[in-house]
């Protein structure tokens, strides 16, 4: 029970580190990794070639994958690439539907955008928009929320679906495909909720104005950096399944080198530039555009490299022997990463650091989970996904973020937005179960 003891410790320093103390997440889990060596009995050599072999390990994999995913969505929201989309998206739909609009248009804006900008972008919109039409604002920021949540989780280039895919071993195409599948169906019962029970909150519109931008980008400019990179990925990800035979076809090469993460998302950060007004050291320069994506993806390129260092210690401390002795008989499969990340989640209030952690927590022992086939090692992902949203409550950034913009009191955001997330995460993990069950 050794290595239980241990985890159980690293776990609750964990939490108590990050929401208690306030240190950064990145020492926290380094410090909890080195802890978790020395408890299980692991020798000074072992723990130190963890840290490195950890650390240096997943970076390898998606340190660039993480920079340029935030370096494509710094672009699209100063180049106002992201109000363009939002608007045309709000055009389609119609102003009558604004609560389908709100869910859609956060779903598809947090892809390449951080849910935390892209709700503070589109909050006037939203306000505009429900005050015109007499919907209920709560109603309708909890279908942008939700719609937010659910693709920050799930569908990468987002740095959370990233980092657990390249942690898990996981193929990034596989991951887009039912990541958009999973997650999208989950917003069927968001939607319901953020109609029939999150309208009900009484929420007054305080009005403001939106303001235009000077420069609007070109709608098919601001899509490219967003669509090109996941075609590319999926396609390399259908050239690649064994059963289709395509690796001898002459176009194999060209799409097996485009399709890689790193080139296909190197290109979307090509086709972003596409969207400023003028190409000028506002964008690319050290204090621009590019350096402000440096700003924002140090810390979760660090914090997933921790979680790398996590991740190997845990596999080379033996911890996957125990699991197999004693627990392989639970079947609990895809229960256990999603339980987990909700603990992780609704304790230290951060879900990247939940799909991290768990990630790292999972990895060593997915065979004896019954999840080491490629197919399920995806739906782990998107396992972790949804639990790593369940639930937003008043340690999660995002809470307050909503709360602030809305004016909505604590309890008001309780009964919206937490509620809300916990929806969403189980309704995801329910259709991740169903697909498992259908195509496992």
């Amino acid at each position: 029970m050794l290595y239980v003891i241990a985890l159980l410790i690293a776990l609750v320093f964990i939490v108590i580190g990050i929401v208690r103390w306030k240190i950064h997440p990145f020492f926290v889990l380094l410090l909890a990794a080195i802890v978790y060596g020395f408890i299980s009995g692991m020798s000074v050599d072992r723990i130190i070639a963890s840290v490195n072999d950890g650390f240096g390990g997943i970076m390898g994999k998606i340190g660039l994958l993480i920079f340029f995913g935030v370096a494509i969505g710094t672009v699209l929201e100063k180049s106002g690439g992201a109000m363009v989309i939002a608007s045309r998206m709000l055009g389609l739909i119609g102003e009558k539907s604004v609560y389908l609009a709100m869910l859609l248009t956060g779903y598809l804006l947090s892809i390449p955008v951080f849910a935390d900008s892209a709700l503070i972008m589109m909050n006037p919109l939203n306000k505009a928009l429900s005050h015109r039409a007499k919907r209920s604002f709560a109603g309708t920021t909890v279908a942008l929320s939700l719609g937010l949540m659910a693709t920050h989780v799930m569908v990468p280039p987002t740095p959370g679906p990233i980092a657990a895919a390249g942690i898990l071993g996981v193929d990034l195409g596989s991951v887009i495909f039912w990541g958009i599948i999973v997650s999208s169906l989950s917003l069927i019962p968001s939607y319901f909720f953020a109609v029939k029970v999150a309208a009900r909150v009484h929420l007054p519109i305080a009005m403001e104005t939106v303001t235009a931008s000077g420069h609007r980008p070109k709608l098919a400019n601001a899509l490219l950096a967003i669509v090109v990179p996941i075609v590319l990925i999926v396609l390399k990800s259908i050239f690649d399944y064994p059963d289709l035979a395509l690796i001898d076809h002459p176009l194999y090469p060209i799409v097996s080198f485009l399709g890689a993460p790193v080139i296909a998302l190197l290109i979307g950060v090509g086709l972003s530039l596409l969207l400023p007004k003028n190409l000028d050291a506002k964008v690319y320069a050290a204090n621009g555009w590019f350096g402000e994506a440096v700003k924002t993806a140090a810390p979760i390129i660090l914090i997933t490299g921790a979680g790398g260092i996590f991740g190997s210690m845990l596999q080379n401390s033996g911890i996957a022997d125990l699991i197999t002795t004693n627990f392989s008989d639970l079947k609990i499969g895809l229960f256990l990463p999603f339980l987990l990340a909700a603990c992780l989640k609704t304790t230290q209030g951060s879900s990247t650091v939940a799909l991290i952690t768990t990630a790292a927590i999972v990895a060593p022992i997915l065979p004896e989970l019954g999840l080491d086939p490629p197919f399920l090692r995806t739906m782990t992902v998107l396992a972790i996904g949804a639990g790593s949203v369940v639930v937003s409550h008043a340690n999660d950034s995002f809470f307050w973020v909503l709360t602030q913009l809305t004016g909505m009191d604590v309890k008001q955001g309780n009964k919206t937005i937490t509620l809300g997330t916990l929806v969403l995460g189980v309704s995801g993990m329910l259709i991740v179960f169903i697909c498992s069950k259908i195509m496992g």
